[in-house]
C-alpha cells in the first residue's frame, strides 16, 4: 500500500524538530518508529501514515473533547426510559454540548439532519431522531454521540435497555459490549488490526451472531472520519500495524441474524438488518500508547 513513507526510508536529519511537532528532535522522537515501518513495510506490511500519528499535544486536545461527549451519554443514560421520544434524546446532547463548549459533529455532517444517531432493534445504524419515535419497554436503542471542541473530535455510542427486555435482546447488547473489550485487549504497539478484528469476530461467532462487514470503525480526532478504516472480519496477523500515537474507535456492529444489511430509501441514512433481526453496538475511542492503549471515550 502506496502511503507517504513511500517505499524508501523516511529521511529527516536526526537533530531537526520532529515531523510529528512534538518539538523533540526527530532522533529522540519518532526516527525509531520510522525506521521500524521501513522494514515492516519492506515485508509487505502495511503501515500508518504520519497524519494518522498524534502527537501529545493533539491528544491533549482529543481528550477535552471527549470530556462533553461522556458527559451527553451519561446524561443520556441517567434520563432515558419508556416515554421518551428520540428526538428528546437530541435536544439533551444539543443542550450538553454547547453548554460544555461544544459542537455537535453529526449536525448536517454530509446532511445529516440531527445531532445524534438513535437506531433502535434492528437498526444497526444511522437512526434519526424524530418527535414521533417514542421509545417503549423492551426496546433497545443505541445513541451514538460525536463531538467537536475546538476543532478536535471524539466519538463514542452506548446500547440501553428500555426496562425489562427478552433474554435474546440483553443477551445480544452484553455480547455486543464483550466484543469491544475483547477487542480492545489485542490493541498495543506492533501488533496489528486484524488482532483486534479477529477477537471481536471470533466471540460474535461462538455466540450465534454475525459482524457487519459493509461498515466500520476509523480514526478520529483531527477530522471526525479519518484513516484508517477499521474491519471488524479481518484474520489474525493481517491488517495495518499499529503504532502509539493512533487514534481511532472500536465499534461492531453484531447482528442477531445476518451479517447483511440495506440503507433505508427514503432518508438515505438509517441502515436496518435485512433479516430485520436486532443488532447492538457499542463503540469507543482508543489511543495506542507505548505500553498498550488508552480508553479516550465510552
Amino acid at each position: 500500500m502506496f502511503n507517504k513513507f513511500g517505499y524508501t526510508r523516511f529521511k529527516m536529519n536526526p537533530s531537526s524538530p520532529c515531523w510529528c511537532k512534538s518539538g523533540k528532535p526527530y532522533g529522540n522522537c519518532h526516527k525509531e518508529t520510522d525506521d521500524r515501518l521501513y522494514d515492516l513495510q519492506r515485508i509487505g506490511v502495511e503501515i500508518p501514515t504520519h497524519e494518522m500519528i498524534k502527537n501529545h499535544e493533539i491528544v491533549s486536545k482529543i481528550r477535552l473533547s471527549a470530556k462533553i461527549n461522556i458527559a451527553c451519554l451519561d446524561y443520556v443514560e441517567k434520563n432515558i426510559g419508556a416515554g421518551v421520544t428520540t428526538e428528546q434524546i437530541n435536544q439533551w446532547i444539543n443542550e450538553i454540548t454547547h453548554d460544555m463548549g461544544g459542537i455537535p459533529a453529526p449536525l448536517n455532517y454530509e446532511g445529516f439532519p440531527k445531532s445524534v444517531c438513535t437506531s433502535i432493534n434492528s437498526e444497526v445504524c444511522h437512526g434519526i431522531p424524530s418527535k414521533s419515535i417514542v421509545l417503549k419497554e423492551g426496546d433497545i436503542i443505541n445513541v451514538d454521540c460525536s463531538t467537536i471542541r475546538n476543532g478536535y473530535f471524539s466519538d463514542s455510542s452506548r446500547m440501553f435497555i428500555i426496562g425489562e427486555t427478552s433474554p435474546e435482546r440483553k443477551k445480544l447488547v452484553e455480547v455486543a459490549r464483550e466484543c469491544v473489550y475483547k477487542g480492545l485487549e489485542q490493541v498495543k504497539p506492533w501488533a496489528f488490526m486484524g488482532d483486534m478484528s479477529n477477537a471481536i469476530k471470533s466471540h460474535a461467532r461462538s455466540n450465534g451472531y454475525s459482524v457487519v462487514r459493509d461498515i466500520g470503525g476509523h480514526g478520529c480526532g483531527v477530522e471526525f472520519h479519518e484513516d484508517p478504516y477499521v474491519s471488524y472480519v479481518l484474520r489474525k496477523g493481517t491488517g495495518m500495524v499499529l503504532v502509539p500515537g493512533m487514534v481511532f474507535t472500536i465499534e461492531p456492529m453484531i447482528n442477531a441474524g445476518t451479517h447483511r444489511i440495506y440503507t433505508d430509501p427514503h432518508n438515505h441514512w438509517t441502515v436496518y438488518t435485512d433479516d430485520g433481526k436486532d443488532s447492538a453496538q457499542w463503540e469507543i475511542q482508543v489511543l495506542v500508547t507505548e505500553t498498550g492503549n488508552e480508553v479516550l471515550t465510552w
